[in-house]
């Protein structure tokens, strides 16, 4: 395999769900830099089309579609229209996020099926289209959004936490059951990344600041810095890895605590 290559996406089709804002458009862009023709899907179309028309401006190979991950039929028809129109499927990264910061005792039923529908099943939704799609084709990549919350909690973070952690597992599962037909599946473990998802977090300068300091950078992550692993996760430089949850968190699951002991 080529070195000049081996992260490279020429010659694959890539959907990118979640392709009209923050993490998403950043990975839906810089699919297209490494050379992808990039479906940009989402619910929000007309977002989805601004990407798609940025790609095309840039000279690069892109379109737009609507999708939204809690409708199992959106998502299905999408995956299929675009196996239909571009002939393929190779890649597939899902983005979109959800969060009712509350604490447990406050939580509604409305709540609940709020997050859980958006995040796990949605999730769960897009893993099935897929791999249908793919386990058929004998190849593909399928990428899923978790965070560090499928690990590490804070109060208001329960129902987050715990579709993050379960997206972790069906990342696992759909590992273990599409591997043979030749398709890997993994997830990205982003920290806190300066999105919309987190405007409010942004907005106040305590929280902000406390968020920042649990990165060994100190700083918060760009939504462009989630390219890179998700491209990794997507190209034949990662031909031997699914099943994984990659951590993209500037370290904050790794150090603990913050105290530097003289020595």
């Amino acid at each position: 395999m080529a070195g000049d290559r081996l992260f490279g996406l020429g010659g694959k089709l890539a959907a990118v769900i979640g392709a009209g804002s923050g993490i998403g458009q950043a990975v839906a862009l810089g699919c297209a830099r490494q050379g992808a023709t990039v479906r940009c899907l989402d619910v929000d179309v007309d977002a989805a089309t601004e990407t798609a028309e940025t790609i095309a401006a840039n000279g690069d190979a892109a379109d737009a579609g609507l999708l939204d991950v809690t409708d199992a039929r959106s998502v299905d028809d999408a995956l299929d229209g675009v196996v239909e129109r571009h002939l393929g499927l190779d890649i597939i990264v899902c983005t979109p996020g959800v969060n009712v910061r509350k604490l447990i005792l406050d939580y509604t039923d409305a709540d609940f099926d709020k997050v859980v529908g958006l995040n796990l099943k949605g999730s769960f939704n897009v893993l099935r289209a897929a791999g249908r799609i793919m386990t058929a084709r004998g190849r593909g990549s399928i990428i899923l959004f978790s965070s560090i919350r499928a690990q590490v909690v804070e109060p208001g973070q329960s129902v987050y936490a715990s579709t993050k952690a379960g997206i972790v597992q069906l990342v696992r599962t759909a590992a273990a059951e599409f591997g043979p037909s030749g398709v890997r599946v993994n997830a990205v473990g982003p920290g806190v990344v300066e999105t919309p998802l987190t405007a409010p977090i942004q907005e106040d300068p305590d929280w902000h600041g406390a968020y920042a300091a649990k990165s060994v950078f100190n700083r918060w992550a760009t939504a462009d810095e989630m390219v890179g692993p998700t491209v990794f996760l997507a190209s034949d430089a990662a031909s031997f890895v699914t099943g994984t949850l990659l951590m993209a968190d500037g370290g904050w699951t790794a150090v603990d605590g913050r105290f530097e002991p003289s020595f």
